[in-house]
Formats: C-alpha cells, sequence, structure tokens
C-alpha cells in the first residue's frame, strides 16, 4: 500500500477506537456497562446486529467463495426471515419481561442450574472459537500487507477490540456497530464499481452477467433434494432457519444485541429490519465476487493466490513443478480469454448454434482450469504439510491490492479491518457477559458492590480477547472462513436450539430430562459431522430434533414412572 491508503486506513481505525471509547464512557454499573442500561433505538440495535454477523470473514472470504463456487452461497440465509418472525413472537418478549443479562439465566428458572451450566460452557466454547477465527481474518491481511508474522499482527488487531471494548462495554459497540457498517458498506459498493470499471471497454455488465451465468457462477437458486448437497433451497430455508433460531435465540452475542433496545417494540423492528435486510446483503457481496471472476477472465489472474505459500514452494525443491503448472495455467487462461471473447461475439449476433457451442467448451476449459489449480493446491501441500493451500481467503484481497486505486485500497481495508472489530468486539462483550453472569456470579462470588463487577467484567473482556488472539493462529488451516465459522457454529448451535425450544414449548419436560436430550443432541452432531457425508446446515436440524425428541421421551417416561409410583402407594 502507498501512503495514501496507510493514512486512509490509519485514520479510519483511530477515529473507531476513539469514538467507541467516548460513546462508551460514563458506565457506573454491570446493566450500563453490559446491556447499555437497555436504552438503545432500534436502528442501532439492527446495525449493531447486522455488523456482529458482518465481520472481516465476510468481506474476505465471501466474495472469494463466489469466485470459486458461484453464488448458491446466498440459500444459506433464505430461512432468516421466517426465524425473525418466529423470534419476535417467542423470545424476545419473555427475555424482556424476566428482564435477564443472558438467555442462558432462563434457563435455570424454566429447568434447573446443570442444564444452564451445560448450554453456557457450550456457548463459550463455541463462540469463544469463532472470536479467534474473526481476529484472523484482519490479522491473515495485515500479515501478508506488511510482511510480518501473523502472531504479530494479530496481537495488533486483538489489541485495539480489547482497548475500547473493555473501556465502554456494549453501549461502545453498538454505537461503533453502527457507523461501521455505514463504512463497510460504502467501501463494498465502491470495489463492485471498480471492478465493473475495469472491465475491458467493450464488455457491458449484461455481457458479464452472461460470461458469469455460462461458467456457473450465477447458480443461486437450486431446488434438487440432496443432503450432502451444502447449499439449496431446502437447505437454506429450513436449516438456514434453525441456524437463525439458534443464533438470534440462544446465542448470547446477538441476544444481547436486542436486549439492549428500550421496549420489546425496538427489540422486534431491530430483528425484523436485520431478516429483510441480510439476504439482499450476502447477495451484493457474493455478487461483488462474481464480478471479481469476470474481471479474472480477462485479466490474467495468478495461479495460486496466497503470496506466502507460493513464496514458499517457488524457493523450495518444488519450484519447477510449479513453473511448469504456471505455464499450464497461463495457457488455459489466455484459451479461456479467447473463447469468451467468441462467446460474446455469438450472442451479439443470436448465433444460438454458436453459442452452444461455445458454451460447452468454455465448460470444460473451465473444468481444466480448475483441475491445474487443484494440483497446484496438492504442490503446495506435498512441498509444506502445514501450508494453507486453500487460497479462498486471498482472492479478494489480491484484487484490492493490485488494482484498486491509491486512497481506495486504504478504504476497502478499512472496511474489513472496522467490519472484524465490530464482530470481535460483541463476541467479546457477549463472552464476558455470560462469563460474569451465569459463572462468576452465580457460582463464584454472588455478593459483591457494582465496582467491583465491572472490573471483573473488563477483565474477563480482555481474557476473551486473548483467547480470540490465541486461537487465531490455528484458523488459517480451516479453509475459506465464511464457511469455517458457519461450520463450527453448526456443531453446537441445533443443541442449543433444542434446550430452547423445550424451554418455551414443551411446559411438562423438566431439567433432567432437558440436560440428557441436549447431551444425546451434541453426540449425534458430533458423529454427523466425524463419520457422515451429510451437510452441515443440517446438522442444527438433527441436533435440535434429537434433543426435542429425547428430552420428551424421557419426560413422558418420568411421568408414567411417577403416576405408577403414586397408584402401588
Amino acid at each position: 500500500m502507498r501512503q495514501l491508503d496507510w493514512i486512509v486506513l490509519a485514520t479510519t481505525i483511530l477515529f473507531i477506537v476513539l469514538y467507541g471509547m467516548w460513546k462508551g464512557r460514563g458506565s457506573r454499573n454491570i446493566k450500563g456497562f453490559l446491556l447499555a442500561d437497555r436504552s438503545m433505538k432500534w436502528y442501532t440495535v439492527a446495525f449493531a446486529i447486522m455488523a456482529t454477523q458482518a465481520s472481516a470473514i465476510t468481506f474476505t472470504s465471501t466474495p472469494g467463495q463466489a469466485y470459486v463456487d458461484g453464488m448458491r452461497f446466498v440459500q444459506f440465509y433464505f430461512g432468516l426471515p421466517i426465524a425473525m418472525v418466529i423470534l419476535c413472537i417467542t423470545a424476545v418478549p419473555i427475555f424482556h419481561k424476566l428482564g435477564v443479562y443472558t438467555a442462558y439465566e432462563y434457563l435455570e428458572n424454566r429447568f434447573d442450574t446443570k442444564t444452564r451450566v451445560l448450554t453456557t460452557l457450550i456457548f463459550l466454547i463455541s463462540r469463544g472459537l469463532a472470536a479467534g477465527i474473526t481476529i484472523y481474518a484482519p490479522s491473515l491481511i495485515l500479515s501478508v500487507m506488511l510482511g510480518i508474522d501473523i502472531w504479530i499482527t494479530s496481537i495488533i488487531i486483538g489489541g485495539l477490540v480489547i482497548i475500547y471494548t473493555t473501556s465502554g462495554g456494549v453501549k461502545a459497540v453498538n454505537y461503533t456497530d453502527f457507523f461501521q457498517l455505514i463504512i463497510v458498506m460504502t467501501g463494498m459498493c465502491i470495489a463492485l464499481g471498480v471492478a465493473l470499471y475495469l472491465l475491458p471497454k467493450e464488455i457491458s455488465f449484461t455481457d458479464a452477467l452472461s460470461v458469469s451465468a455460462v461458467m456457473g457462477k450465477l447458480n443461486t437458486i437450486d431446488f434438487s433434494l440432496d443432503f450432502r448437497n451444502r447449499y439449496n433451497v431446502w437447505s437454506g430455508i429450513i436449516g438456514g432457519m434453525f441456524v437463525a433460531l439458534a443464533y438470534f435465540g440462544t446465542d448470547q452475542s446477538q441476544v444481547q444485541r436486542y436486549l439492549t433496545g428500550e421496549s420489546v417494540t425496538q427489540s422486534r423492528l431491530a430483528l425484523l429490519f436485520n431478516g429483510l435486510a441480510k439476504v439482499p446483503m450476502q447477495f451484493f457481496i457474493l455478487f461483488i465476487g462474481v464480478m471479481v471472476f469476470v474481471f479474472f477472465q480477462f485479466v490474467q489472474p495468478p495461479l495460486v493466490f496466497n503470496p506466502v505459500e507460493v513464496g514458499k514452494v517457488k524457493s523450495g525443491v518444488r519450484a519447477q513443478d510449479y513453473r511448469q503448472l504456471e505455464e499450464k495455467h497461463n495457457n488455459l487462461f489466455q484459451k479461456k480469454s479467447e473463447e469468451i471473447r467468441e462467446y460474446l461475439q455469438a450472442r451479439h449476433q443470436h448465433d444460438d448454434v454458436r453459442i452452444a457451442e461455445k458454451k460447452k467448451e468454455l465448460q470444460l476449459l473451465q473444468q481444466r482450469y480448475d483441475a491445474v489449480r487443484a494440483e497446484a493446491s496438492n504442490l503446495l501441500e506435498e512441498n509444506d504439510r502445514k501450508s494453507d493451500t486453500r487460497d479462498t481467503n486471498y482472492i479478494f484481497l489480491t484484487f484490492v491490492l493490485t488494482y484498486l486505486p491509491v486512497g481506495l485500497v486504504g478504504l476497502i481495508f478499512a472496511c474489513i479491518f472496522t467490519a472484524s472489530m465490530s464482530s470481535s468486539s460483541g463476541e467479546l462483550s457477549a463472552l464476558a457477559t455470560t462469563s460474569i453472569i451465569d459463572v462468576y456470579k452465580r457460582f463464584i462470588k454472588r455478593e459483591a458492590s457494582e465496582k467491583h463487577y465491572l472490573m471483573v467484567s473488563r477483565i474477563m473482556m480482555a481474557f476473551w480477547g486473548l483467547y480470540g488472539i490465541a486461537f487465531a493462529q490455528y484458523a488459517g488451516r480451516m479453509g475459506s472462513l465464511v464457511e469455517a465459522v458457519n461450520i463450527l457454529g453448526s456443531l453446537f448451535y441445533g443443541t442449543m436450539l433444542g434446550i430452547f425450544l423445550l424451554a418455551f414449548y414443551f411446559k411438562p419436560v423438566k431439567g433432567t430430562a432437558a440436560f440428557v436430550g441436549a447431551l444425546s443432541g451434541e453426540i449425534v452432531v458430533l458423529y454427523c459431522f466425524r463419520f457422515t457425508s451429510i451437510a452441515w446446515l443440517w446438522y442444527n436440524v438433527i441436533g435440535c430434533f434429537v434433543v426435542v425428541g429425547v428430552g420428551i421421551i424421557l419426560s413422558v417416561f418420568e411421568r408414567t414412572k411417577t403416576s405408577d409410583s403414586l397408584a402401588s402407594s
């Protein structure tokens, strides 16, 4: 990056940190620090909810996901609007009426202590690991930009988040999220505009859409019912709905956002706005990746987008093998580029026979092109078993660093960094709240001053920030980050959702039945993950049904046993 880019990046980050510290000042008790005194308007809460979801992963990995796999990932969000309506009817009024700090407080009132503790532990484990992934994404960028170890960049990013989160609590998080999301979406609009502007002059927007469709990147809707297929309409509506119900109904990082609303109405409006806006937002970000793909059909991309791993293989014993693959890649690119132009010419001439012929040729060329990239990935792994061979997370970064004009590069990276900071800060706030309310205040020190709890809350935020920094060192081995963070959540969300469904809708079910059901659901989900090819979106459905089913069966058995005992006495 050039000097102007660094100035834009540094100024934006400094503004966010100072703004967060200023807006969050004055918290004198844990209600103000952890729930912003329940004083937030719906639009501030709505933007905070969206910003907590839209981490740096969204803006680094999602365009790369579309580049590699097309638009079908958007189907993951199809169940979100339905889930928002359900939660507005059920969870929001219950949580507000009880005046809880966390969703898990409710479970002890409804069931018992062990069920609350189990759910709390599931949340702390899953969200703590996810915090590491959200810190890793911008750390990866900074590492590539500066050419320094990712351990150092993780400390820089995590440290900045810790500073303003521990200073201002959830109020600082919510207010900074509001501006961060505006900055991020402005930057992404600019990125799309630049991608379209840099296309060859003779290539129109319609041509770009046509090319992306022929190459299989506009695969937005898939109605096939295949449980091994990660993304189709059914996995999106059903599995995605269960993910959203679990995420927004049981995950404290989201529950805490709408608990800061000043009323039930304000919280409901925030969730409904998120349900309406999230799908178009994700479609837009994926579409940027598709347009970057089209751009790289006319401007030659690297064989592998990860410059660190390319540097390793070129300086190793497999350098010659890699150069041969690069030559194959270059030849295929030239041939594919020529075929695309011939296809567009046939399209402009309305020559249907030639159009069909060129479509087949292009699809075959793309398959050969993908095969060469797969060979390169295997070569990287053979050269270094510890290497990060999947370059999805580097595709959009390469485009930004190489082709955006000076100043805009800094703005895009500022967007990515602020997105990460907003998501990470929300996670740290939720982890700290759960640690204080559900663990420390419940089991360690039940009676203490507000000043004491406030101090421990800040310490816990710092602790979880350091935990996230530590786990960030492992996150690079998890492939596409946007998939990794959702897969990780799906290992736990079905179980958590099942527990809350039993609590809300099955009043005869008691604590022991819910506890055993939760353990059973988690075991089944982990078995599916380890030993089956079932797509991860279905883990949420499977886990939830096992928890509810086992809970109901045990509850019926307990009631029958109790009735028999009473009858015999």
